[in-house]
């Protein structure tokens, strides 16, 4: 009886070693379909308040010798951008180059806009800023393909990037909402080229300038960046990044095609956090197809949202995701803004994405792709502390919280949400 359990138990132990390395091996299966370049020497850190990220972002950037490059979706006319501008003003004196990048549909939308003579004081102080896509009559097509991506890289050296404008908000909240949570992060190592390139193809579709030069591409060159946030994890220097970078023309299905490659490799646990879950289609049925085979599907939402009759799709997204087996987290405390994933502990993203169809089906947006235990670990702290800072959607709390006008409302908002 010996022999058939020893048997028994190797084979459960190489099956158990199989298992821990399928999404593994499906991401980077993926990547390589998909020609996306993966680098294996990246630090990453996590900035998971609007502090911490201007705090860092503002202390790299005064130490920046030779370019800043940075695209927005937008930059609010606030305290805060007026400080990154004053920094920017200061290095441009000193011989960096700085150029920008903001969507114009995006500047437009804001509440607090840039306007022309802001432009033209930053140009007159040597900064080289730009909007993508000018608003100009009949105004219809900038509705459709923004360049919602958040890129900061300094020096060709680190990189910024994830779900943050450049906005107060997201220190001080708004009375709409009130506080104001999101997700940034900060990497080192050789996925600093690939954003760099992403930053070089749309600012010369731009400006016309190529920067298609080896000063912006110094990914392996050392430069000490001081008093920034360390990676503190044991496989600082070691993490395995891909960039998944969604251009309308070129990779329209780029993020779409994570999300459901992720899901579908999912053994043990899926979580997520995004604000607008309006969903399209293929990556509500693979969070289904997950729940159904067993996976522990958590996902979180905000109580709170910047955006009318969003809730109301929002809602009834989650109500059948509940149905399906997944277990729904509503955040209480403001509004939770940030675009992560974790699947099996093993992998993660950090990006720009909303999962709706205005994300998935139409912008210009990025996300990291993370296969590190580590910073999966530290993601999945965050969502358990988040959750002591939520309650469990369920059937009755559902109809405690929902009226029928509002689903009713919901399932008109529906049909215009998924080409918005």
């Amino acid at each position: 009886m010996r022999k058939p359990l020893i048997i028994y138990i190797i084979i459960c132990l190489f099956s158990s070693l199989a298992a821990q390395a399928d999404v593994h091996e499906a991401m980077l299966q993926w990547m390589e379909d998909e020609q996306i370049v993966v680098s294996h020497n990246n630090s990453l850190v996590l900035l998971p308040s609007g502090q911490e990220k201007f705090d860092d972002m503002f202390a790299a950037v005064r130490q920046a010798r030779q370019s800043v490059h940075m695209e927005y979706f937008n930059f609010r006319n606030d305290s805060i951008a007026n400080a990154l501008f004053d920094i920017l003003k200061v290095k441009a004196k000193e011989g960096v180059e700085v150029r920008l990048l903001f969507d114009d549909f995006g500047n437009t939308s804001n509440n607090r806009p840039l306007k022309k003579h802001h432009l033209q004081e930053l140009r007159e102080a040597g900064i080289d800023i730009h909007s993508f896509d000018p608003m100009r009559f009949p105004w219809l097509h900038h509705a459709f393909s923004r360049d919602h991506r958040k890129i900061v890289v300094i020096d060709g050296q680190i990189a910024y990037t994830g779900g943050m404008n450049v906005a107060d908000y997201y220190i001080h909240g708004t009375e709409v909402v009130g506080e104001w949570r999101d997700m940034h992060c900060r990497v080192e190592g050789g996925v600093v080229n690939q954003l760099q390139l992403i930053f070089s193809r749309i600012w010369e579709l731009t400006t016309g300038e190529d920067i298609w030069l080896p000063q912006y591409f110094r990914a392996y060159t050392k430069h000490e960046f001081r008093n920034l946030k360390p990676d503190t994890t044991a496989s600082a220097g070691h993490k395995i990044i891909g960039i998944a970078n969604r251009e309308p023309e070129r990779t329209p299905a780029a993020v779409r095609d994570l999300y459901i490659k992720a899901i579908d490799a999912a053994e043990d646990s899926v979580r997520i956090v995004n604000p607008y879950l309006t969903l399209v289609a293929s990556v509500r049925n693979a969070l289904i197809r997950a729940a159904q085979r067993g996976v522990n599907v958590e996902i979180m939402i905000g109580e709170r949202c910047d955006v009318p009759i969003t809730p109301d799709v929002v809602y009834l997204n989650a109500r059948r995701l509940m149905r399906a087996g997944c277990t729904i987290w509503v955040y209480r405390d403001g509004f939770h803004h940030t675009k992560t994933m974790t699947v099996d502990g093993k992998m993660c993203t950090v990006g720009s994405t909303n999962l709706n169809a205005r994300s998935l089906m139409w912008d210009y947006e990025v996300n990291c792709v993370i296969l590190d235990r580590h910073t999966a670990a530290e993601l999945n702290k965050l969502f358990t502390a988040d959750v002591a800072r939520s309650f469990k959607l369920t059937e009755e709390v559902w109809r405690q919280i929902r009226t029928p006008w509002q689903n009713f409302r919901g399932r008109i908002a529906q049909i215009v949400t998924r080409f918005i």
